[in-house]
């Protein structure tokens, strides 16, 4: 996955002069977005760059963390606060903005054969114990390691040492094959637990997906066809000829889509053709991960798979 630049330590006053935007400097994950954020110059703006664009954001006051604002365009905004940061373009809401190795909080991780399950938020973890049933155990942690690939976390649960690792890598559940974007480990009085976490959203979205592959017929030359996941569960694109849009289901089980259209423009007959063909299997696709290569794989209920890598160029904003 892609890594993004993240501030932490942002202040905002009330004061005239605002924060001290070379605090800001660094890169952000947002699901698979990279940002990069850095001072402008000798101003106080600050300079948010991402797919190839830059945005320059002046200092407004906040409640609490850092805020940003585009000028004459309130719904262009980076907000940002320790570790975390949200990422708002023309009212578009980007995945939570994390440093690298940061966790989104708050955090939850599940394990199987035996089933436990952790919630970790504000220096305390929430922990359905592996073998056994009933309430959740509260513990309070205290962060052993944090690096750009992690963190790890100690408590103790009965006179039991507790030790609580995430790893940012790709992770499958070995029973719903269900894709997590952080590896999860929890260790407990010397035994070892392992499985999966982190919101499987951040997988999809925040890139534009290009189709490399229809259904293992490849595409016609120089032509376009996109997958791109919005917030509130929008999917759009571009279907060969036509836009389209429309809304897309997450479950354990898979994803789906629902509610396709397009805009009515013609084509030459081979595009018009192609897109149909694409736009019949995306009305089919059961199945959503991210193969060996990051490509975004979709699979349909007949096993036909959709293959799209992220764009490297420049796109406008959904």
């Amino acid at each position: 996955m892609t890594s993004v630049v993240v501030a932490s330590g942002l202040f905002l006053s009330a004061c005239a002069t605002g924060p001290d935007t070379s605090m800001a400097a660094g890169s952000y994950q947002c699901g698979q977005l990279n940002v990069n954020v850095a001072h402008s110059g000798d101003s106080d703006l600050l300079g948010v760059d991402y797919q190839g664009k830059r945005l320059l954001l002046k200092p407004t006051v906040s409640a609490s963390g850092a805020l940003y604002v585009a000028p004459g365009d309130d719904s262009t905004r980076f907000w940002s606060k320790g570790e975390r940061a949200t990422f708002t373009v023309k009212g578009q809401v980007y995945p939570e903005c994390l440093q690298a190795g940061a966790l989104e909080v708050p955090f939850e991780a599940t394990g199987n054969e035996p089933f436990w399950h952790v919630r970790v938020e504000g220096g305390k973890m929430q922990l359905n114990r592996p073998y056994e049933s009933g309430e959740p155990e509260m513990i309070a942690l205290e962060t052993a390691v944090a690096n750009r690939h992690g963190r790890e976390f100690r408590g103790e649960l009965n006179g039991q040492a507790l030790t609580f690792k995430v790893a940012r890598q790709l992770c499958e559940d070995d029973m719903s094959g269900a894709q997590f974007p952080a590896q999860a480990r929890l260790e407990l009085n010397g035994e070892v637990f392992k499985g999966c976490g982190g919101n499987p959203e951040r997988l999809f979205r925040g890139a534009e997906w290009v189709v490399d592959d229809l259904a293992g017929a490849g595409i016609i030359d120089r032509s376009r066809m996109t997958v791109e996941f919005f917030d509130e569960n929008r999917l759009a694109g571009m279907a060969s000829c036509n836009r389209y849009g429309g809304q897309y289901e997450r479950t354990a089980e898979g994803m789906s889509f629902d509610y396709l259209f397009a805009t009515k423009m013609a084509c030459a007959p081979a595009l018009m053709n192609q897109e149909q063909r694409f736009l019949e299997l995306m009305s089919d696709v059961k199945r959503a991960t991210i193969g060996r290569q990051g490509e975004l794989v979709l699979t349909t209920s007949e096993g036909e798979e959709i293959k799209a890598f992220q764009s490297t160029g420049q796109k406008s904003d959904q």
